[in-house]
């Protein structure tokens, strides 16, 4: 289910913005979120969760799961877990882990490279593709709500990110 009727792409200019986007991503989760962080090595996804879990509260560390699979952070009465599949060679490699225990109703999971985990790791309710802007300076975030919980999370955000601009 892709948020054909909305669509958009959010300019991120600077890392400052990336980090305004993080921000206001937080104030518009909810538990049982699964979201989808797409883009090419160095596209600023864990630059986005890392102001996402400041906007939360979080003050210590946020590092790129690359090596671990997952993090755990828990802010605010609230489990968070970002994993990165990129090393993984098959997807089965996700069952082994035995990551599926992180995705519940009471957890939002932030997932970098899903690809890698095709047909293990759960649906995504919201995707977030972010890739560098046309000169290479700045980044681009395209949100693509994938279920009613993606899109009212989406319409949040959005309301969000124009009260900003506008």
């Amino acid at each position: 289910m892709h948020d054909k009727k909305y669509p958009c792409e959010l300019e991120l200019a600077t890392v400052a913005a990336s980090e305004k986007l993080g921000a206001k991503l937080a104030s518009c989760l909810a538990p049982g979120l699964v979201i989808y962080l797409q883009g090419d090595l160095g596209a600023g996804k864990t630059t986005l969760v890392r102001a996402l879990l400041y906007a939360l509260g979080h003050r210590g560390a946020v590092k790129s799961p690359t090596y671990a699979l997952v993090e755990v952070y828990v802010v605010s009465r609230l489990y968070l877990y970002h994993f990165d599949f990129y090393r993984f060679v098959s997807p089965e490699e996700f069952l082994d882990a035995g990551l599926g225990e992180y995705f519940r109703k009471d957890s939002i999971c932030m997932v970098e490279w899903p690809d890698k985990a095709t047909g293990y790791v759960p649906p995504a309710d919201l995707v977030l593709t972010l890739r560098h802007d046309e000169d290479g300076t700045g980044r681009v975030c395209a949100p693509d709500a994938r279920s009613e919980e993606g899109r009212r999370c989406l319409t949040k955000l959005r309301s969000a990110w124009n009260a900003d601009v506008s």
